[in-house]
């Protein structure tokens, strides 16, 4: 891994122990500032939404500035509002400072993209986003666990301190390490808007906003699912989580070889994966040794989609790779949302946890085939660009 990637890492693994930590210590921050322990889980939606309703408003206020000048500027926002979070006196200030927060959370890992899939040859780019998204799912094997044990030991607060040192780290990283690079020729708004409204890329969101919704539909429930269905004790699950997370890691790694080498068939084979297995959770869910399976397979190809997505709406989206990417973060968390609420809206209507399973599973089924649908779009524009003389055939595979 080069040094700017190691740079745009370390920001990540704060960006995503930041958004994480918190729901490890809801009793903590709960007890401290007084409110109950329902009212301190907001502060895990409030994030949510900080980011969905925060990347297209930093995208317009970043969209002409340098790359490395925005990521530098959104390091130190991230640094100012965990800084808050630390000395936060209230409940609602914490909240305050946790959107803040969130704000620069779309907007980092949009910018970042385009940054990493730059530093590399062509045919490498999907594995540089991926190396850059390998801190966000390491923040859930190492930071979370122990950030939370921090918290638990000596205050939540101290948590939140120590991610202002990471961001700090990754801000003098970036600065030191990221190059900068050639800032790409004016686009007005209108040109900018005119390129996200293309069918390829509102596909490729779109299947983002699904993808995401189907984990966070299983994920979010994941704990009662494990303690009521497959009755695995506390501590088993805290371990069995771990084992989710390595997971992710490794998902995250092997997307970006396969989007590299074949991106859409790549996709394709994910998404029909994730359809079985997903759906098979609820089988597997009533013995340990089969859930334990499930969920490290599941967490292995719920995140190897990430890196294809992200750079197929880069691609897509050429002329305005920055917003594009941006936004796309704002679909994944939008889905991560949609997909909590599916989740709670089964449970509300009677239906047993060892349901949930299918509901994810039907949502990766959709977003199969939209995948699917995507692909052949893809192949019908280049046959008939091809038919025309007006290019070379584009490979659809």
């Amino acid at each position: 891994m080069s040094l700017p990637l190691i740079a745009l890492a370390v920001a990540s693994f704060g960006i995503g122990t930041t958004e994480f930590v918190i729901m490890g210590l809801l009793p903590e921050v709960a007890a401290d500032l007084g409110v109950s322990i329902p009212s301190a889980g907001m502060l895990v939606s409030g994030y949510a939404l900080g980011v969905v309703v925060g990347a297209p408003i930093l995208a317009m206020l970043t969209a002409r500035l340098p790359r490395k000048a925005a990521l530098l500027t959104l390091m130190a926002m991230f640094v100012l509002g965990n800084l808050l979070c630390a000395v936060a006196p209230s409940y609602w200030l914490l909240m305050g400072a946790r959107v803040l927060t969130a704000f620069c959370h779309g907007t980092f890992f949009g910018i970042g993209s385009v940054v990493a899939a730059n530093l590399v040859a062509p045919n490498r780019r999907a594995q540089a986003v991926a190396l850059m998204f390998a801190g966000l799912t390491l923040a859930n094997v190492l930071g979370v666990p122990l950030g939370t044990a921090l918290g638990q030991v000596a205050g939540w607060r101290a948590t939140f301190w120590c991610v202002v040192a990471i961001g700090l780290a990754a801000l003098l990283a970036i600065a030191l390490l990221v190059p900068r690079q050639r800032t790409e020729r004016p686009v007005s708004l209108l040109q900018e808007c005119r390129v996200l409204g293309r069918p390829q890329v509102l596909l490729a969101m779109a299947i983002s906003v699904v993808a995401s919704a189907s984990l966070f539909s299983v994920f979010t429930y994941i704990t009662p699912i494990l303690r009521d269905v497959t009755g695995v004790s506390p501590q088993g699950v805290t371990g069995v989580l771990l084992l989710f997370g390595v997971g992710l890691t490794l998902g995250n790694l092997a997307g970006g070889r396969l989007a590299d080498w074949k991106l859409m068939p790549a996709l394709v084979a994910i998404f029909a994966l994730l359809t079985l297995i997903v759906s098979a959770f609820s089988l597997t869910s009533q013995s340990f040794v089969p859930a334990v399976v499930t969920v490290f397979v599941w967490g292995v190809a719920v995140f190897a989609v990430v890196p294809p997505l992200q750079i197929r709406v880069v691609n897509e989206a050429n002329e305005a790779p920055n917003l594009a990417s941006i936004l796309n973060q704002g679909a994944f968390n939008l889905g991560n949302a949609a997909g909590a609420w599916i989740g709670g809206v089964v449970i509300e209507q009677g239906m047993s946890y060892q349901s949930i399973p299918l509901v994810g599973g039907g949502l990766a089924f959709v977003a199969l085939l939209l995948t699917l649908a995507s692909r052949h779009l893809e192949g019908r524009t280049a046959a008939t660009a091809h038919r025309a003389g007006g290019g070379v055939l584009k490979d659809a595979a």
